[in-house]
């Protein structure tokens, strides 16, 4: 009975989440259109409601550890759910994204996304989509941003692996940003598919910035090196246990 209970709370609201995101969204789009600043303040309100709401109905709350980066950096993070772009975007005061290009056609949530200026990247030939991702990028650093870039390039589920990318250390090399990783065990609790979102608390934990002066190669190796291990100490705190 309880589990039917929090797939019924889970339904209402994802449904909630997207009336909200379509209500919001179209009642801010000509203010957004006009001013990056307004697209950026009204996606971060969106954000704060989305994790109000999911806290009252599903019964997820959230906790930072570390030190939230404020300034010019680059920010590699672990990427399991939705909810991770929801807390960088809350988190963050001036955040932008590395993303897929098929992402800037999605409605509502791509005409926000490029109006604050997001990097969209096609996913194929490695040389290619670096080129195409640092033209995106070099506009970014124009003022104080938080750039978020996914390592792995996609959502990975709990449990699963992908090859880290070598993205983050192009950026913070070409641009001579700090660059800051982020563990996470958001996928435990809002997963990758399906419906059901379960109760208990997601940590965002942001790690010591990368050493400078590592070649391309050796920063992502210990991007990975760092992002894995602690990824899966706070799944494991969240009550996930990997399947053989």
């Amino acid at each position: 009975m309880r589990l039917i209970w929090q797939y019924i709370c889970s339904v209402t609201f994802i449904v909630l989440m997207y009336i909200w995101m379509l209500v919001l969204g179209l009642l801010g789009a000509i203010p957004a259109a006009f001013s990056a600043k307004w697209a950026g303040k009204i996606l971060q309100m969106y954000c704060k409601h989305i994790l109000w709401l999911v806290r009252v109905l599903c019964g997820i709350t959230y906790e930072v550890r570390g030190e939230v980066p404020l300034g010019d950096v680059v920010i590699a993070s672990k990427h399991q759910s939705f909810l991770d772009v929801i807390m960088h975007t809350y988190l963050s005061p001036r955040v932008n994204f590395v993303m897929k290009q098929e992402l800037k056609w999605a409605p509502i949530l791509g005409f926000y996304a490029m109006r604050i200026g997001a990097a969209p990247v096609k996913r194929g030939d490695k040389s290619k989509a670096v080129n195409q991702m640092m033209k995106g990028v070099e506009a970014q650093f124009k003022e104080p941003k938080q750039l978020v870039i996914y390592p792995q390039g996609t959502r990975v589920a709990p449990g699963d692996f992908k090859p880290y990318k070598v993205g983050a250390a192009v950026i913070s090399e070409r641009q001579g940003k700090p660059c800051i990783p982020v563990a996470t065990n958001a996928g435990v609790l809002w997963p990758k598919h399906g419906l059901l979102r379960k109760r208990g608390n997601v940590v965002f934990e942001y790690l010591e910035p990368m050493p400078k002066d590592l070649s391309v190669e050796d920063f992502t190796k210990e991007l990975e090196a760092r992002i894995e291990p602690a990824s899966n100490a706070l799944m494991a705190e969240a009550g996930f246990v990997k399947k053989d």
